[in-house]
């Protein structure tokens, strides 16, 4: 069996290899943004291009280029695509049931204002998805709920990934952090503690964010004390719990509380003028597309219809939290696991230095942990959830068919784009750029925390991010004199906001939004906020590294 070593510098110069590195994803951003190219159509040509750049550039033998492809499409479908049919067929079911028109009325029985049913459901009640799965769950709940409430597809879609940036980096009860610990060797409460003394601040910021993006300056002034307590009851738990208990279940204690400080707020506090338009302050392209909604029914729920407008939801967290522990996932992968590794690629391809302190094998290996994906917690959830709301097994079964038909297509787009994230991190197309970043000196800081931010829009996951830069970072910091805790946690930090603009969030998104088509829509209103938090997250790490140092932890 022949073994290939990855080369960071094919063409014999730094900043071209740079640049042919960089030819597959702006392929698939430029295409995307366009608008003129279906997404799946742009996803599937920039898999051709990412081949023909690995095999004609970076010199990666044909047979391992294919096989690399073909080992990212199916991942692709599993877990993440496997989540998002199995959201929508929940969502789907809980339509054709009825019980969403009663989770609708049960949310504006909490507040009929759009900006702070933005707060509840974006914010808080994603992150508590992130905590619990992460994966693009929180995203394709969160999408699907507010359209539902009646948002137009581009400020449900948009916000929904807005949103979800604050607690991705201990989403999934902290598999990033689990994962940086993993290849950089540094304790993984330290890391989490790290994060925690960066992101508290963002937590403050994104809840005023979203609302601005949505409602302006003058409408985001108008509910700032509801905002105020959104970012803080966050916040300041996210920093407690991360520093002072463990960074697993930062985001699912963060979020509960943040949750009940805001519904026990709106009890004493609601804005003196609602804001009932469902639509982004000034240009909203997608508000042509939607039909005219019917007036809320505001006939306060009893009892047993808010448990029962609540019951879905209900058994998803009650499933998510079990699918989300470390003793289930144990049991579930010893028990109920295919591993395949594929032949001719599996431990052949070496990453070497600068990215490796010592040439490491990748490993390529197709893990089919069907019963601890995400995916097939959501769909327990789901037949749960519908057989109790009445449906029958065949019903069911009918409601699934139909729920494929409509994901079909996001479901080959999110294929698509893991195949092109697995075949750059195997060739180490990504890791010529990781290196390009490296090379800046003194600006490190900033441009070390914008590689993990590339790094996610890469992969579509900050655990895939950490897991690829993370030991880059600790070495150049390192080099540098940096504190390599600080440097890997910013590429945690700063991954959080490529996760907006990552291809595979944006597909979820639009299908959740039943907005198919619109992907260049979306990735347009969102990049610019993505660049902009991203930059803030560098500058806090500068500030970190030379002005006010946080290197130095003691865990108590």
């Amino acid at each position: 069996m022949n073994t290939w070593n990855q080369i960071y510098n094919p063409l014999g110069n730094a900043g071209l290899s740079t640049i042919a590195a960089a030819v597959p994803v702006v392929t698939l951003l430029v295409l995307i943004a366009s608008g003129k190219v279906k997404a799946h159509i742009a996803a599937i040509i920039a898999v051709i291009v990412t081949n023909l750049i690995t095999i004609f550039v970076f010199t990666m033998p044909a047979g391992m280029s294919v096989r690399a492809t073909l080992l990212g499409v199916v991942t692709g479908f599993f877990p993440i695509g496997w989540i998002v049919l199995n959201v929508i067929f929940l969502y789907q079911v809980t339509v054709r049931c009825g019980k969403f028109e009663l989770l609708k009325r049960a949310v504006g029985g909490v507040t009929e204002d759009r900006r702070l049913q933005l707060l509840l459901i974006a914010f808080s009640f994603g992150a508590f998805f992130e905590g619990a799965s992460g994966f693009g769950t929180p995203v394709a709940i969160t999408g699907a709920v507010l359209i539902g409430l009646g948002f137009s597809p581009l400020a449900a879609s948009g916000l929904s990934l807005i949103a979800n940036t604050a607690p991705v980096a201990f989403g999934a009860l902290g598999t990033p952090i689990q994962g940086l610990s993993s290849v950089t060797g540094l304790d993984p409460y330290i890391l989490g503690a790290m994060v925690g003394r960066q992101l508290p601040l963002f937590s403050l910021i994104v809840p005023f964010w979203v609302v601005w993006a949505f409602a302006g300056w003058r409408g985001m002034k108008e509910v700032w004390p509801a905002i105020l307590v959104t970012g803080v009851s966050f916040a300041v738990p996210q920093y407690v719990i991360s520093n002072h208990i463990n960074p697993w279940i930062v985001d699912i204690g963060a979020s509960l509380i943040s949750m009940g400080a805001l519904i026990l707020f709106l009890k004493v506090w609601q804005p003196q003028q609602l804001w009932l338009s469902p639509k982004l302050r000034g240009r909203d392209e997608s508000a042509a597309t939607m039909a005219s909604a019917p007036p809320l029914d505001k006939t306060p729920l009893t009892q047993s219809e808010l448990w029962s407008a609540l019951l879905p939801w209900i058994i998803v967290c009650i499933l998510m939290l079990i699918w989300g522990n470390g003793a289930f996932k144990t049991w579930a992968n010893a028990n109920f696991t295919w591993n395949y590794a594929v032949p001719d690629l599996d431990k052949l391809i070496f990453k070497v230095p600068p990215v490796a302190a010592k040439p490491t094998p990748e490993g390529a290996v197709f893990s089919f942990t069907y019963l601890s994906f995400t995916g097939t917690g959501m769909l327990i959830a789901a037949i749960i959830s519908g057989l109790l709301m009445g449906f029958s097994p065949l019903k069911l079964i009918a409601e699934y068919g139909r729920t494929i038909r409509i994901c079909a297509i996001s479901l080959i787009t999110i294929s698509a784009m893991l195949a092109i994230g697995t075949l750059t991190r195997l060739s180490g197309v990504d890791a010529t750029l990781g290196l390009a970043f490296a090379a800046t000196g003194v600006l490190y800081p900033f441009f070390g925390t914008l590689l993990g931010w590339l790094g996610v829009a890469l992969t579509g996951s900050d655990t895939a991010s950490n897991v690829l830069f993370g030991n880059l970072q600790k070495i150049t910091s390192e080099q540098l004199g940096l504190s390599p805790i600080l440097m890997a946690a910013a590429n945690s930090s700063g991954g959080v906001m490529g996760k907006m603009i990552d291809a595979q969030s944006i597909v979820v998104a639009s299908t959740a939004t039943n907005w198919y088509g619109h992907e260049g829509s979306i990735l347009r209103y969102v990049f610019l906020h993505s660049i902009v938090l991203a930059c803030l997250v560098g500058l806090f790490v500068t500030l970190q590294a030379y002005v006010y140092p946080f290197t130095e932890l003691v865990l108590k």
